[in-house]
C-alpha cells in the first residue's frame, strides 16, 4: 500500500497558470521567507544534505526533477528519488520556480520517505533572494516545505558584482543597486565564481559554508553534480 502524500510536499491548490497569477503569488508570499536560522555547520553530525535540479525534453513538454541526499560528512549518497511530469507553465525569465517545483515537489516527497526524515539542507540549482522579486526557486520551495534552502547558481540573472579575490573561499557582494541580495563566491582558485543566496531558514555565512563543503573537489557543490546527472538520467529514461 502507498503510504500517503506528507501534505508539506503537496503543491498548493490555488498553483497559478498564468504569468499575472505567478507574479502575484510571488508578491503575496515572498514576506514568509526567514531569513536566519540555524543549521548544523557543515561537515559535522549524522544529517542529510539534499540536492534538487532538473532536465527538460522541450519537444514533449516533460520535465524530470531529481533529488539527491547526501551524507553531511563524507558527501556519500544515501538516498535519491525522481519524478517525471508534464510542463505545465510557460517559460517566463523570473518565473522558473512554477515550471519546476511540481516536480521537484514530487521527488522530495518520495526521498523524504526513502530517508525516513527531513533534510537538513536542500540545495537548489538557482537562486532565492537573488531574485527580482526576492523570491526565486530556493525561496519558493523552502517556504512551501518549511526546509532550510540556498541557491547555488551558476550563472548570473541581473545583478552587479566585484571580481571576488582569486583564491577559493574568496567573495564578493551580489548586489541589486545597493541592496545585497547575495554573493560570489569563488570555490575553486582562479575559476568562475558561482552565485550564492538565501532561500529560506539559513544565513548567507552559512549559505557560502555549505557551498565550500559541497564544493570540495568541482566548481559545483556535490549536490547539485549528483542531482543534475540523476534528472538526465530520469529524462533519458522516460522518452526512450
Amino acid at each position: 500500500m502507498t503510504s500517503a502524500v506528507d501534505p508539506r510536499y503537496e503543491l498548493p491548490r490555488d498553483w497559478p497558470s498564468t504569468e499575472a497569477e505567478a507574479i502575484a503569488v510571488q508578491e503575496r508570499t515572498r514576506g514568509s521567507v526567514v531569513v536566519g536560522g540555524e543549521v548544523p555547520a557543515p561537515g559535522t553530525g549524522p544529517g542529510a544534505v539534499v540536492g534538487v535540479d532538473v532536465a527538460y525534453d522541450d519537444e514533449r513538454d516533460l520535465v524530470a526533477a531529481a533529488a539527491v541526499a547526501l551524507d553531511a560528512r563524507g558527501l556519500d549518497i544515501v538516498a535519491e528519488a525522481t519524478a517525471v511530469g508534464r510542463v505545465t507553465f510557460p517559460y517566463v525569465p523570473g518565473l522558473l520556480a512554477f515550471r519546476e517545483i511540481p516536480a521537484v515537489l514530487d521527488a522530495l516527497g518520495d526521498l523524504d520517505r526513502r530517508l525516513g526524515r527531513r533534510p537538513d539542507l536542500v540545495v537548489c540549482d538557482g537562486y532565492g533572494l537573488a531574485h527580482p522579486r526576492r523570491f526565486g526557486l530556493a525561496s519558493h520551495l523552502g517556504v512551501l516545505t518549511g526546509l532550510p534552502t540556498i541557491g547555488v547558481a551558476k550563472n548570473l540573472f541581473g545583478f552587479r558584482h566585484a571580481d571576488p579575490g582569486p583564491r577559493r573561499g574568496d567573495w564578493a557582494p551580489l548586489l541589486d543597486g545597493e541592496e545585497e541580495v547575495g554573493r560570489a563566491l569563488r570555490t575553486r582558485d582562479g575559476v568562475k565564481p558561482l552565485f550564492v543566496s538565501v532561500g529560506h531558514r539559513v544565513t548567507i555565512t552559512d549559505a557560502c559554508a555549505y557551498t565550500l563543503h559541497l564544493a570540495r573537489d568541482f566548481r559545483q557543490p556535490e549536490t547539485t553534480r549528483r542531482a543534475d546527472a540523476l534528472c538526465r538520467r530520469a529524462l533519458k529514461a522516460a522518452t526512450l
